[in-house]
Parts: structure tokens; sequence; C-alpha cells
């Protein structure tokens, strides 16, 4: 799984290998599923304090849509582990949905081949 990092803010770029390693540690079961994630900080309103800063979490499955997961947090730590937990969520959700309906469109085939009772 390949991890890329962006990021315009100083302070935000200290924390590249950090992210770097939080991201490969949260996708660790899903590795042969995830290509790649990219993680993006920024800050939204610059200097004054508040529920600012930004980490958007965009992960990469072969054969879909990407998942794209935005939250905002007070501190980088806490935006980058609730986008992190919320993109794993989604992409569980996903596999579950494609498995279900993988497995109701078997159940219809099997069902269409019995003859009907008259």
């Amino acid at each position: 799984m390949q991890v890329l990092f962006k990021s315009c803010d100083i302070e935000a770029a200290r924390l590249r290998s950090f992210a770097r390693q939080r991201t490969q540690f949260v996708f660790r079961r899903m590795a042969w599923l995830v290509s790649r994630a990219t993680v993006n900080l920024s800050d939204v309103n610059g200097p004054r304090r508040g529920l600012d800063k930004r980490c958007q979490v965009q992960v990469q499955v072969p054969g879909a849509n990407p998942v794209v997961v935005t939250s905002i947090a007070k501190d980088w730590r806490g935006a980058l582990d609730l986008a992190l937990a919320r993109a794993v969520s989604s992409i569980v959700r996903r596999r579950q949905a494609r498995v279900a309906r993988r497995r109701a469109s078997q159940r219809e085939c099997t069902w269409s081949a019995e003859p009907d009772a008259v």
C-alpha cells in the first residue's frame, strides 16, 4: 500500500512520518484491498483557535470509486485518527454490501432454474 502525504502547513508537515505510520497501521488488515491512501492536512481558519484542523483521507480501492473522508478536530492527530476510522468503516460497509449483493444474485439464479409447479 502506498501512502501519500500532502500539506501546505508547516506544523502539519512535521507530522509526515507519523501520518504515514498511523495510516499503514490502521489499514494493516486491509493492505490487500487498499492500493493507495492520500492524507491531506490543512488549517481551515489560520492562526485562530478552535476546531480548525482538517484532515482529508482519500483511499483508492481497485475496481471501485475512491473513498474520500474529511474530518475536522482541535488538533492534527485527532483529525487524522477520526478520518482514518471513518475511512475504514466506509470501506468495510462497501465490502459487506458488495458481498451481500453477490449472494442475493446467486440465490436468484438458483431459484429461477427450478421448474414452476402448477
